[in-house]
C-alpha cells in the first residue's frame, strides 16, 4: 500500500525547490523594481522555514543533535559557496586587473583592513562586558573582510548599471575577493597569543613565530602561488583543448565551476587558504581576457551564483541562533543593538573616506560614502566564525582541561558575529529601496503639486462669458474661439497636418490620404502611428526579439527577458547621481 514518506530529504527538496520556483516568478520585480536583495529575501524565507516557525528545515536534526557537527556542516557549506563565488569574481575582472590596480588595492587591503580590524575590535571591547582586548581582536577579525557574496549583489543589476561606474564596480569586486582570503592573519595573531600567552603559558615569541610561518607562509603565500599555478595551467589546457576541438560548449562553460571545486578540495587537503587561492586562480585563469569574453553572454555562472546565494541564506536563516540574541549570559540585547549600529557606521566609512582621494576609482565624496557604507558582513564572517570555534576547541590549559575564558569567548564570538551578519544583511538589503523611496517620493509629490497648480492656473485663465462658454482671459495667446486651444506650431506636410516644431518636422514622412480619410488632422495622426509602429518593429528585429537570427542572438530565441541585453545592442541610459 502506498504510504506517506514525510522524511527530511523530501521535505527539504520540496521546500527549497518550491521557494526557488516561486521566487523566480517574481525575481525581476523584487530585485530590479523594488531593489530587494535575494540575500535578504532568502534569509527571511529561512526564518519562516526554520524550527522557530514552520519547522520545515531542521538543521540540528540533520546534524544528529550535535552542535559541533552542525558547525562543521555550516563551515563546509560556506567554503563551497565562497570558493565558487570567488572563482567567478576573479573571472569577471578584466585582463591583468590585479597587476594594473595594485596601488588602489594595496590601500584598501593594507591600511583599510587594519583600520577596520582595530575599529571593530575597539567597539566590541567597549560594548561587551568583561571582555579582554585580545579576545575582542579575535572577534573583530571575523567581521573584518567585506563579504564577496553580498558585495556581488551590490555591483550587479539595474541599480548598479545606472548608479555605480564600471571602474568602481571592478574595484569593489577585486577588494572583496582579495580581502576575504586575507582575513587569516588578522584572526590567527590573537588566537595564537590566546593559546600560547594565556592560561598559564608565557610564550609570546612562539605565537608570533607560528603566526609568520603558519599564517603568512603556509596560508597566504602558498595559496597565492598555488592558485596562480593552477589558474595558469587551467588556462593553457583550455586553450589547447579548444584549438584541437576536443571540448564541447557545455564543458567549456562549466570549466570555471569545476576549477573552483578542484581548488577547494585540494587546498582543503593540505590545509592552506582555499578562499584566496580560488580568487587568484580565477583572475589568472582569465589573465588574457579570452575566457571572460567568450562567456559574456553565458548565463550558467549567474545561475549557479543565484542558486548558491539563495540556498546559503536560507540555511543561515534556519541555523542562526536567534534565541541567544535575547537570552545569553555575555551581552544584553540593547548592547547588541548599539554594537551593530556602531560597527556599521564606524567600521569602514571613516577609513575609506580618508583614503578616497588616493584611490582614483572613487570619484568624489558621494562615491567614498557609498564604498564605505557598502562593505557588507556576510558569508565570509560565518566562515571565519566556525574557523575560530574549531580552533578554540583545541586550546587547553596546562592540565589539559577546557579553559573557562575560552568557553566564554566561544559564546561571545558566536552571538556577536551572527548578530552583525544579520544586521548587515538587513541594513544593506533595505538601504537601496529606502534610498530610492526617499528619492522618488519628493519628486512624485512635487510633480503632483505642479500638475494641480497647472490645472488651477488654466482654470484661472478662463473667465465665463454671458453665453456660458469659456473665453481665454489672455487675448495675446488666443488661437481660437470659446477657449478651444490649438497647438502653437502646426505644419502642413503634403496633405497631412503634423503637430510639432520645426526641429522634428524634417523627420516626418508625408503620405497621401486615402479617400476614406475625412480630416487632414486625423490622417496625419494615423500616418504618424503607422510610422512609429514600423520603427518599433524595426527596432525589435534589430534586438532579436522577433525570432530573427542576429549576430548577438545565434540561436534565434523568440523570448527576450527584460534583464537581457543582446551583444549587438548598447543601452544608452543617463546615469543617476549617487
Amino acid at each position: 500500500m502506498p504510504t506517506l514518506a514525510v522524511v527530511d530529504f523530501n521535505i527539504v527538496c520540496a521546500t527549497l525547490g518550491g521557494f526557488i520556483a516561486l521566487f523566480g516568478l517574481v525575481s525581476y520585480l523584487l530585485k530590479e523594481k523594488f531593489y530587494l536583495s535575494e540575500a535578504l529575501i532568502s534569509l527571511v524565507a529561512g526564518v519562516i522555514f526554520s524550527p522557530h516557525a514552520a519547522n520545515l528545515v531542521r538543521p540540528l536534526d540533520y546534524a544528529l543533535d550535535n552542535t559541533e557537527v552542525l558547525g562543521t556542516i555550516t563551515l563546509y557549506f560556506t567554503r563551497l559557496v565562497l570558493g565558487v563565488q570567488l572563482v567567478i569574481a576573479g573571472v569577471q575582472l578584466p585582463s591583468k586587473y590585479l597587476a594594473k590596480e595594485w596601488r588602489s588595492l594595496s590601500l584598501l587591503l593594507g591600511p583599510g583592513m587594519v583600520a577596520m580590524w582595530l575599529c571593530t575590535s575597539l567597539i566590541i571591547w567597549a560594548m561587551v562586558p568583561n571582555l579582554s582586548f585580545l579576545h575582542s581582536l579575535a572577534v573583530g577579525a571575523c567581521v573584518t573582510p567585506t563579504d564577496p557574496v553580498l558585495s556581488n549583489t551590490i555591483v550587479k543589476g539595474k541599480f548598479a548599471d545606472k548608479n555605480i561606474p564600471k571602474e568602481l564596480q571592478k574595484i569593489i569586486t577585486a577588494e572583496s575577493g582579495t580581502n576575504d582570503g586575507l582575513g587569516y592573519p588578522f584572526l590567527f595573531l590573537p588566537l595564537f597569543l590566546i593559546r600560547y600567552n594565556e592560561g598559564g603559558y608565557h610564550q609570546a615569541g612562539t605565537a608570533v613565530g607560528m603566526w609568520f610561518y603558519e599564517t603568512w607562509i603556509y596560508q597566504i603565500v602558498l595559496s597565492v602561488v598555488y592558485g596562480a599555478v593552477v589558474g595558469w595551467i587551467a588556462k593553457e589546457l583550455l586553450h589547447w583543448a579548444e584549438e584541437k576541438k576536443y571540448i564541447d560548449r557545455e564543458s567549456f562553460i562549466v570549466f570555471a565551476i569545476a576549477l573552483a571545486l578542484f581548488i577547494v578540495g585540494t587546498c582543503g587537503m593540505f590545509g592552506s587558504d582555499d578562499i584566496l587561492a580560488c580568487f587568484i586562480a580565477g583572475n589568472v585563469f582569465t589573465w588574457d581576457d579570452w575566457f571572460r569574453k567568450e562567456t559574456l553572454d553565458d548565463s550558467l555562472q549567474p545561475t549557479i551564483d543565484m542558486l548558491l546565494n539563495v540556498t546559503i541564506f536560507i540555511w543561515f536563516g534556519a541555523v542562526c541562533p536567534w534565541v541567544k540574541f535575547r537570552h545569553n549570559s555575555v551581552i544584553p540585547i540593547y548592547r547588541l543593538i548599539f554594537l551593530g549600529i556602531l560597527v556599521l557606521l564606524l567600521r569602514r566609512p571613516p577609513i575609506v573616506y580618508a583614503m578616497h582621494k588616493k584611490i582614483h576609482q572613487i570619484e568624489g565624496k558621494k562615491h567614498a560614502i557609498f564604498v564605505g557604507f557598502f562593505g557588507p558582513i556576510g558569508v565570509s564572517a560565518i566562515f571565519y566564525l566556525y574557523i575560530t570555534l574549531e580552533y578554540l576547541r583545541t586550546i587547553k590549559d596546562v592540565e589539559g582541561n577546557q579553559r573557562e575564558d575560552i568557553l566564554k569567548l566561544e559564546e561571545i564570538v558566536t552571538i556577536v558575529v551572527w548578530f552583525l551578519v544579520i544586521c548587515s544583511i538587513v541594513v544593506h538589503g533595505v538601504s537601496i529601496p529606502l534610498g530610492k523611496l526617499g528619492l522618488y517620493l519628493p519628486r512624485t509629490l512635487s510633480q503632483a503639486l505642479s500638475q494641480d497648480s497647472d490645472q488651477d492656473n488654466n482654470l484661472a485663465l478662463q473667465t465665463p462669458s454671458s453665453s456660458g462658454f469659456f473665453r481665454p482671459a489672455n487675448r495675446h495667446n488666443e488661437p481660437g474661439q470659446y477657449g478651444i486651444t490649438i497647438p502653437g506650431a502646426v505644419y502642413r506636410v503634403g496633405r497631412s497636418v503634423v503637430k510639432g516644431n520645426s526641429r522634428n518636422t524634417s523627420k516626418r514622412t508625408s503620405k497621401a490620404p486615402s479617400p476614406r480619410d475625412s480630416s487632414p488632422t486625423e490622417n496625419g495622426m494615423r500616418g504618424e502611428t503607422m510610422e512609429r509602429s514600423g520603427s518599433v518593429n524595426h527596432e525589435m528585429h534589430n534586438k532579436g526579439m522577433l525570432g530573427v537570427v542576429q549576430p548577438g542572438n545565434p540561436v534565434g530565441r523568440d523570448i527576450r527577458f527584460v534583464d537581457e541585453v543582446p551583444r549587438n545592442v548598447i543601452k544608452k541610459e543617463e546615469p543617476e547621481v549617487l
